[in-house]
């Protein structure tokens, strides 16, 4: 079993050292793409007309290729893990703004009312209630940019050996082993169905308000459970 997973010497690396970089160049720049859109977002939901203009330079910039991305950028970092993961964060701002921006338009304007009648400030007020009632969309965001990240790494290995599973796959290529491809093909596969099975379990521990399954019909005796709103509106103020 273990010959299953021996790679070529001129990957310098194992398969699970491998699957470890595929992992990190994936992740980071999820990570910080959201962190970008959060701030974006809300200027969005503030101003309006910024929206627009906003959603149109994050599809172009979407529709630029990565190997595009990667000439331009070579020059500056090299061939590097950040030059892979540069575009990678740069694509996930086209799914988190509409995500981050939809998810938090859905909150109701006695939710926000009621915020800021309790004192909030705009600031403590977006992260506090309208972030958290707005996790559901959010975190569907999460599940596409990481999925679509963690197939968008093995492009990496146009630039050298910064590809990831990917590597093997060129490698499977040059020497013609299937073997390789099936390990690159199926380990990124697996990789995204983790992932995503995790975002959908940490979805379900972070809004316990959310459906689990199928609808139930509720007894007329049997009181309604609250709305979104009033845990995060309790959670705010504690």
């Amino acid at each position: 079993m273990n010959g299953f997973f021996d790679i070529p010497s001129d990957l310098q690396n194992t398969y699970w050292g491998l699957v470890g970089l595929h992992l990190r160049e994936a992740l980071i720049p999820v990570l910080a793409g959201l962190l970008v859109a959060l701030p974006i977002a809300q200027l969005c939901v503030r101003l309006r007309w910024l929206y627009p203009p906003v959603l149109w330079i994050t599809t172009v910039l979407y529709a630029i290729p990565s190997l595009a991305f990667f000439v331009v950028l070579i020059d500056y970092t090299g061939q590097t893990e950040t030059t892979v993961m540069i575009p990678l964060a740069v694509y996930s701002l086209v799914v988190f703004v509409p995500a981050i921006v939809d998810g938090v338009r859905s909150v109701p304007q006695e939710t926000l009312d009621a915020a800021t009648a309790m004192g909030l400030g705009p600031i403590r007020r977006y992260v506090q209630v309208q972030l958290p009632i707005a996790a559901p969309a959010i975190i569907a965001g999460l599940r596409v940019a990481t999925v679509s990240s963690i197939s968008l790494v093995s492009v990496g290995m146009l630039i050298g050996n910064q590809g990831g599973l990917g590597n093997l796959l060129n490698d499977g290529m040059i020497y013609h082993q299937p073997r390789l491809i099936w390990l690159s093909v199926i380990g990124t596969a697996v990789l995204a169905i983790l992932a995503d099975a995790l975002l959908v379990v940490i979805r379900l521990v972070i809004t316990p308000w959310m459906p689990r399954g199928g609808r139930r019909t509720r007894p007329v005796d049997e009181p309604a459970r609250p709305e979104p709103a009033v845990p995060a509106l309790e959670d705010a103020v504690r």
